[in-house]
């Protein structure tokens, strides 16, 4: 059974809709059990909770192991370009054995918050591509407007292909990361409460305040990562999974970073292919936000969403067609 199913009217379970309680039995216990289980199992609220808690747990029982291993592969220059991939994958992991620990409680496969599709590989490779290609229109719409300046090649040979690889297993790992927090099992469980459109705009909500901290944000960059988010949420909609989500966010942030070396959310990575800077004001240009910050982000994610609407939205068969086979 896969989390993501639900009725297709964005409206809640009925969660809350109880059934009496049984002849003769205590009314006080009836009580105190539906507060935590419902006709789904445990509600959606407590096991939100349980999930959060297992986190913090996870984070305060690695946190000194993980810095001190993070401080000693910055110390190692061989070793400290894949500290933002291992820092990530890290995340990833804690992130997958709550989500383990929470579906073996519930009854349920590990990958049915987001990861079963039989079509999982080849929405993969096209979210990456289309990532990359949305974010070079970006770009080129930015270069063309004379908001963003390319100062040449910073990267060559070796050191280019060598910081590409890094970066693209930071930002894969990163993807993997926030979409399976945010978009996978919150997205479902919250789902079982509120309803899918509620929880997308709740945890995109969230998705934009964990953005807040970051120096250099603006916001249209808020802005735009919330818009992300509620654009990642309407993939899992429509495909009932996540790894076009998980392509595009990483094929993005790949290219922002690393091809063409623009600040990503306020951020600047150390080794990018190209080297640019913005020109003109924060609203056209994004100033030290990067292309998010821009106005031109708004149609560009409205193009996504189109284009992800067009090929994959519900599509009712046609009557004439449904008269001849049924003749037939």
């Amino acid at each position: 059974m896969n989390g993501f199913d639900r009725p297709r009217d964005g409206t809640a379970d009925s969660e809350n809709i109880e059934k009496e309680p049984a002849p003769g039995s205590s009314s006080s216990k009836w009580i105190l059990r539906s507060s935590f289980v419902g006709p789904q199992g445990i509600r959606s609220g407590w096991s939100m909770l349980i999930f959060t808690a297992i986190l913090v747990v996870e984070v305060l029982v690695t946190r000194v192991p993980v810095n001190l291993l993070l401080h000693s592969m910055k110390l190692n220059p061989s070793l400290e370009a894949w500290s933002p991939a291992v820092a990530a994958g890290i995340l990833a992991l804690l992130v997958l054995v709550a989500t383990a620990i929470m579906a073996k409680i519930e009854g349920r496969p590990v990958l049915s918050y987001g990861f079963i599709d039989k079509r999982g590989l080849a929405r993969f490779v096209l979210g990456i591509a289309g990532g990359v290609a949305a974010l070079s229109a970006l770009v080129l719409a930015l270069k063309m407007s004379g908001w963003l300046i390319f100062d040449g090649r910073a990267l060559h040979g070796k050191s280019a292909w060598s910081y590409g690889l890094q970066w693209g297993v930071a930002f894969l790992l990163t993807a993997l990361f926030e979409e399976s927090l945010l978009r996978g099992y919150l997205q479902s469980t919250l789902t079982r409460g509120v309803g899918f459109w509620w929880a997308a705009v709740l945890l995109s909500l969230a998705f934009g305040a964990t953005h807040l901290p970051n120096h250099g944000e603006s916001p249209i960059g808020i802005f735009s990562v919330v818009g992300a988010g509620l654009l990642f949420c309407l993939s899992l909609w429509l495909t009932k999974s996540l790894y076009w989500a998980v392509g595009l966010h990483a094929g993005w942030d790949w290219s922002q970073s690393y091809l063409y070396g623009v600040a990503d959310s306020g951020q600047v990575a150390r080794g990018h292919l190209f080297a640019t800077h913005p020109s003109g004001g924060l609203i056209w240009g994004g100033g030290p936000t990067g292309p998010e910050g821009s106005i031109y982000v708004i149609p560009t994610m409205a193009i996504i969403a189109l284009g992800l609407w067009i090929a994959w939205s519900p599509r009712e068969p046609r009557r004439d067609s449904d008269s001849r086979s049924s003749e037939n």
